[in-house]
């Protein structure tokens, strides 16, 4: 199963983590699409509150442009650059690189669809 994002004019496929985390986020979204407004943070991520809470597989972690992390549960949060905390990754974005993130993400808020194929 794979996640996709779509952001603008741009769909995004992305890799589901192995853990109980993105399951359970996978099965929320089999439900139906769920499209968030998500702020800039630090000048590195675009972040969103969630609609519910989700399973915590929280470790220490580096991330990088194209992950897809839960941030506390409660929160997801695409990055477009480097950061390092305790996270749970939901999933990784297939085959994009920072600058093709920083140009389609931008500066501000953006609405993102996130759905399951």
């Amino acid at each position: 199963m794979k996640l996709k994002i779509h952001v603008n004019d741009t769909t995004f496929t992305a890799t589901l983590e192995e853990n109980s985390s993105a399951k359970a986020f996978a099965e929320f979204l089999a439900q139906g699409d769920m499209t968030l407004d998500m702020h800039d943070y630090g000048s590195f991520e675009k972040v969103a509150d969630l609609p519910r809470s989700f399973p915590r597989n929280d470790k220490q972690i580096d991330t990088d442009a194209g992950d897809i992390i839960l941030y506390q549960g409660n929160s997801i949060t695409i990055y477009y650059d480097k950061n390092s905390w305790n996270f749970t990754r939901l999933a990784r974005i297939d085959n994009v690189n920072k600058k093709r993130l920083q140009q389609i993400l931008g500066k501000g808020n953006v609405k993102a669809t996130f759905s399951v194929e």
